[in-house]
């Protein structure tokens, strides 16, 4: 069973949650819920090469992506686009030192697909959710932007490696202090 990790920090702040769950999904809900998918989608790299009868584009060093208040950085970024009805961009998928950033939320992993048709961001491989002090460590987090659910598991298949965690969910979260 998958679970957003987003949305997995204020449950476990909450509830104080151990730290030795099982690799099953965390929950708890993102600030990207709702995030507007449809807004326009602005890049910038080093480099851009156009491959326009494969329907893509890629752009390679210092690649930033920024889409109203989500913005995504990495190294190596594949924009897979439709032209039926203009240029309209399915899927972004990036690697080489991944960050996803909303205003109170980062997300750190080896690499990510933004499926913009299913409004899903899933990041993999040594993947770090951040929202303050609190801390989540997995092998993938997936992101559903319409429900704002984010899942950390501790898989790593397809992540090119293992992950830190050694297949579970990890976390640190902060207590309030008290006298």
């Amino acid at each position: 069973m998958n679970r957003s990790p987003f949305a997995l920090l204020p449950l476990l702040l909450c509830l104080g949650a151990p730290f030795a769950a099982p690799a099953v999904a965390q929950d708890a809900v993102s600030a990207l819920r709702g995030h507007n998918s449809n807004a326009p989608v602005d890049v910038a790299a080093d480099r851009i090469e156009l491959q326009d009868r494969a329907d893509r584009a890629i752009l390679s060093g210092n690649v930033q992506v920024r889409q109203a208040d989500l913005t995504m950085t990495a190294q190596r970024l594949t924009v897979a686009y439709s032209r039926a009805g203009g240029t309209q961009i399915q899927r972004l998928d990036a690697s080489g030192g991944v960050t996803v950033r909303s205003p109170s939320e980062t997300a750190r992993g080896n690499f990510a697909i933004y499926d913009l048709n299913r409004r899903l961001i899933t990041m993999i491989g040594n993947v770090v959710l951040t929202r303050g002090p609190q801390e989540v460590r997995g092998g993938r987090l997936v992101i559903n932007l319409t429900t704002g659910r984010a899942t950390v598991d501790g898989s790593t298949v397809g992540a090119g490696g293992t992950s830190s965690s050694g297949g579970r969910v990890t976390g640190r979260f902060t207590v309030p202090q008290r006298n």
